[in-house]
């Protein structure tokens, strides 16, 4: 006799009670936000090493080769004035060279002070050395301590940031002083403040990849959630997103890309964007959503409605976020 076999029952998809997720304390999922904001900007402060392999290839075919023919060309021409000039300019390209190092020694002495401070307590100590340890009005010192500062007071980061005289320092350094100032009013919502700082930026004056990929998502964001987001979409166009020598900076470059696209009405890039940061880290969509949906939110000012809501409903089905602290809907 053939033995019937009962058919298995059908699985539940409902979690049970045993499996539920524990509710997310609202408190603790506000603080979550800022932490990935602070730690996104952290990528951001962080100086470009001078001394890195591009840069000093860089120096060498700028500098090291013009100067040896010219040295060349002066030991074949008869008399002494040709070599004197070259003599001259060697000292002073010399005195350049050393500025640089130093400046990089400086860079190095900043990036080691910053390591251990992962905690309260320890940024509290990097603070304390390096208002101890540098001259006031240090660029590197200043952009280091408002890293630290960042990750608890963003006014206090900017303030500070605001020590650096934009008509005093190198072309360069006041380039990354008002992109970080700007970076930080872009992330209050600020978005006027942050057009007036990177409009004087040249990004020619900027090589090394990373930090002209990190100048550009700033300018970009600014130009698009200011009424220019034609212009921030060409500007951003002229990265490459694969490159490899960019690092962490792709998740700026995609988050100023999704307000550029947003702006410029390209909704279905503008989704590809959001599918991209999503896919590097789901809170980093909490920066388009205002406190319109969600009372820990951020400003709306410069954030397009197509966009916030795109965001938020990304967000709320992946449930990283409570129901209970969507606000609304429409």
């Amino acid at each position: 006799m053939a033995q019937t076999t009962k058919p298995a029952p059908k699985q539940s998809t409902r979690p049970s009670a045993k499996a539920s997720p524990k509710k997310a304390n609202p408190k603790k999922t506000g603080e979550e936000q800022r932490d990935a904001a602070a730690a996104q900007a952290k990528k951001i402060v962080a100086p470009a090493d001078p001394l890195s392999k591009e840069n000093l290839r860089r120096i060498g075919i700028r500098v090291g080769l013009p100067l040896l023919a010219l040295w060349v060309i002066a030991a074949f021409v008869p008399g002494w004035w040709l070599k004197a000039v070259a003599g001259v300019i060697t000292v002073v390209l010399g005195g350049f060279i050393a500025y640089i190092f130093r400046k990089a020694k400086r860079s190095q002495v900043v990036v080691d002070i910053l390591k251990g401070a992962d905690t309260k307590e320890g940024r509290k100590a990097a603070i304390e050395r390096l208002d101890s340890e540098f001259k006031k009005g240090d660029a590197e010192a200043i952009f280091g301590k408002a890293q630290l500062e960042m990750q608890e007071d963003p006014r206090r980061a900017l303030k500070t940031l605001e020590q650096i005289k934009l008509d005093r320092v190198m072309a360069p350094v006041a380039d990354q002083a008002r992109a970080q100032r700007a970076m930080i009013h872009l992330l209050l919502g600020e978005t006027d403040e942050a057009r007036a700082l990177v409009d004087p930026i040249d990004l020619g004056r900027h090589q090394e990849a990373r930090s002209r990929a990190t100048l550009t998502a700033i300018i970009a964001e600014a130009w698009a959630r200011t009424g220019q987001a034609k212009r921030g979409v060409d500007l951003l166009d002229k990265i490459d997103f694969e490159d490899e020598k960019i690092g962490d900076v792709k998740a700026q470059l995609l988050r100023s890309r999704a307000f550029a696209h947003a702006w410029a009405n390209d909704t279905k890039q503008m989704k590809n964007d959001l599918r991209l940061l999503k896919a590097i880290n789901i809170q980093l969509l909490m920066g388009f959503v205002t406190k319109k949906k969600n009372p820990m939110g951020v400003s709306p000012r410069g954030v397009h409605p197509a966009l916030e809501k795109e965001a938020f409903d990304m967000v709320m089905k992946s449930g990283m976020v409570p129901r209970r602290m969507e606000v609304r809907r429409g």
